[in-house]
């Protein structure tokens, strides 16, 4: 009866201990959640949040803008461009289909039945359907409104900046200028800029048509004009994601071979000295413990920046990261084909290359490959900071805060790069170590 009560009374025990845990977990998950909740204020996150300005980045990445400008200084003029760009500006005598009438009474539809008409003495009406006319005059360097005191939300009206915003556009007035943005779909001048004669001509036409440039064949202009494109500038991204599968190249494959050759002295069958062992263990801790991203900075400050320095502080990173799974391969490798090779008589040196590095090498080549994709995506961002690279151009077309179409072309292109990437290092692990399915 003793022993029953015991067990009994250590059963309870238990169950009591297992249904604290129960409770107890959850309760801690609860109360995690509750602090990130108050630390990270995700209540006042949705009202500092401004959906407008992301709703507008999310179209400009699928759009394009055409200005039609006209400037108040001087003698004035009116200006045609995509994106507001010299490079984009259309040939002297052109102007949109949808941009009607003489400069004096200019009429700019912007296809939502709002049309703008700019006139002279610095004046502009923009007729907005359900809405009204609103009229706007720069007077002695304030600009003047019809505008009701309590204006809707899409009009952002004062003395010296009016903006309007509409379903296809916007119209914004200074003093500096009257400027007219009409929004379309697609990527315009992707192809072939406003110059080119191979401008709004399709395929068929450039491959079977006559002759378009008298000093070009038809393939070949179109191919140098598209190569040369001064807006999208193909060449130079191409280069620059060359420059960013380089850097990656370099820094993998350069901290492997850094790598191995340490990891001899980390791993404890092959380095019988505790103190050497210990602290060549303690460098690949101090060398991966830093982000990459520090050592990119660090190296940036030493080295100034270029594609070099990416790879560099790749190639620091990787080498601790190598070292200690290379050190860790190295431990596990069979003693009996080491000494196979020993009792031929053979070097320290030969017992390494053909007793062990023919057991790790599958393994080194699987994480070499493997890190190998994933520091393409990694010198995207390191090249931001160093200024190589797709990440330098993509940085770029950020801070400008109006190329989001090129910021989106540029993810795509990255995108692209890695599942190449991804595939091609899917392909040599297969030519090197073999594929699974081929051993069945």
């Amino acid at each position: 009866m003793t022993d029953l009560a015991a067990l009994k009374s250590d059963a309870d025990a238990l169950f009591g201990r297992k249904k604290m845990i129960a409770y107890c977990i959850p309760a801690v998950i609860l109360a995690y959640f509750t602090y990130v909740f108050f630390a990270f204020d995700v209540s006042g996150l949705a009202q500092r949040a401004k959906w407008d300005n992301a709703v507008t980045l999310v179209s400009d990445s699928w759009s394009y803008k055409t200005h039609v400008t006209q400037s108040h200084r001087g003698a004035g003029g009116i200006d045609y461009a995509i994106e507001g760009e010299k490079k984009g500006r259309y040939p002297e005598g052109e102007r949109p289909d949808w941009v009607t009438g003489p400069d004096d009474e200019l009429r700019v539809d912007l296809g939502d039945g709002t049309i703008v008409t700019l006139l002279p003495e610095k004046r502009a009406e923009i007729d907005i359907p359900d809405f009204g006319v609103i009229e706007t005059a720069l007077i002695d360097g304030k600009i003047e409104t019809n505008l009701p005191k309590d204006t809707p939300g899409w009009i952002n009206a004062g003395p010296r900046r009016v903006t309007i915003t509409t379903d296809n556009g916007r119209v914004t007035l200074t003093r500096s200028k009257t400027e007219v943005f009409r929004y379309a779909g697609g990527w315009e001048l992707f192809w072939f800029t406003l110059a080119s004669p191979y401008h709004d001509r399709s395929v068929t036409e450039i491959a079977f048509g006559p002759q378009l440039d008298p000093d070009r064949s038809n393939l070949r202009g179109a191919w140098e004009d598209f190569w040369g494109n001064a807006m999208w500038r193909h060449a130079d991204v191409m280069w620059a994601i060359g420059e960013t599968i380089l850097m990656a190249f370099l820094g993998t494959f350069g901290g492997a071979l850094v790598a191995l050759p340490l990891a001899f002295i980390a791993a404890k069958r092959f380095t019988p000295f505790a103190a050497l062992r210990i602290a060549m263990r303690r460098i690949f801790d101090f060398v991966r413990g830093v982000d990459g991203l520090i050592w990119t900075i660090i190296l940036a400050r030493a080295f100034g920046p270029g594609p070099l320095t990416g790879a560099l502080a790749i190639l620091i990173t990787d080498t601790g990261t190598f070292g200690k799974m290379f050190s860790e391969a190295l431990e596990n490798v069979d003693e009996k084909q080491i000494e196979g090779i020993a009792s031929t008589g053979a070097k320290p040196v030969q017992r390494y290359r053909f007793g062990v590095i023919p057991q790790v090498m599958p393994v080194l080549l699987a994480q070499i490959l493997y890190f190998l994709e994933s520091n393409t995506r990694s010198a995207t961002i390191i090249g931001a900071i160093t200024g190589g690279g797709i990440g330098l151009l993509l940085t770029q077309a950020m801070q400008t805060q109006k190329d989001w179409e090129e910021v989106a072309y540029y993810i795509v292109l990255v995108i692209l790069m890695v599942m190449a990437m991804d595939w091609f290092s899917g392909w040599l692990r297969g030519k090197l170590i073999g594929r699974s399915e081929q051993s069945h």
